[in-house]
């Protein structure tokens, strides 16, 4: 299979890398990522700006522009063979509930919808893991799985992974996206005469009485793996209640 493996980290992110020499031991797998951390960029593209793709070796490739604009340079431009699919991560850091709106490693995969296999999305609960060599392997092995999937141009696979020595894993888990309260409070870094710098933190805590999220899987030490749907149009069967709201004054 010929995998386009991508993230939000940079192309020499140490996730990144693992990942590829894993995948490479069954797949053709052209790597394809940013030439720095683009944390944060969800699928934002370079529009009318100039882009540097600079090769680093065989098959591999740094762009200056962010996570989807290597996908769709992977895609369209880069590489000439028809790829199956398109792999993100392993991200450092988890995406974890609504995390998926702003992830740059989630929009690098977004791009892989219409191919034949679904696209993966893969990060870990740490930024410092431990266990890298034992979650690409995992990461190998759900990627296999994942052409199973019935064929959909809308699914994408999330996994996160927790941080834990390999004893203490307790599986897999299908799961849905966790509910966050609002994000703490952006840290004001400095002022400057009339200018104010702040930082974002992390996103909000889990809302409670909530089941079977990707949250509390990793929480208690499972991988989560979510199926999220980019079908962004609403149900038809709802239809009836927006055209009362809408269309039939």
């Amino acid at each position: 299979m010929n995998i386009l493996l991508t993230n939000d980290d940079g192309f020499d992110a140490v996730g990144i890398v693992k990942l590829y020499e894993e995948l490479s031991l069954e797949h053709k797998v052209f790597l394809v990522a940013p030439k720095s951390n683009c944390s944060g960029m969800s699928s934002a593209i370079s529009l009318r700006k100039e882009i540097k793709v600079e090769a680093i070796d065989t098959n591999i490739y740094a762009v200056s522009g962010t996570p989807a604009d290597c996908s769709y340079l992977g895609l369209l431009s880069i590489i000439s063979e028809p790829i199956d699919m398109i792999v993100s991560g392993i991200n450092l850091g988890a995406n974890l509930g609504e995390d998926i709106f702003y992830s740059g490693t989630i929009g690098a995969a977004i791009a892989g919808r219409r191919l034949n296999h679904v696209p993966i999305a893969f990060s870990i609960r740490s930024f410092e893991p431990k266990n890298l060599n034992f979650f690409s392997q995992e990461a190998a092995i759900i990627i296999n799985q994942a052409t199973s999937l019935p064929e959909d141009k809308n699914l994408l696979v999330n996994v996160n992974f927790p941080d834990l020595d390999i004893s203490n894993i307790k599986g897999k888990k299908i799961t849905k996206v966790g509910k966050r309260g609002i994000p703490d409070t952006p840290d004001l870094i400095r002022k400057e005469d009339a200018s104010c710098f702040y930082s974002f933190g992390p996103s909000g805590t889990l809302l409670s009485n909530q089941m079977n999220t990707d949250i509390q899987a990793v929480d208690e030490g499972y991988i989560s793996i979510s199926i999220l749907d980019y079908n962004l149009t609403a149900a038809q069967s709802s239809w009836q209640d927006f055209e009362d709201i809408f269309i039939n004054e």
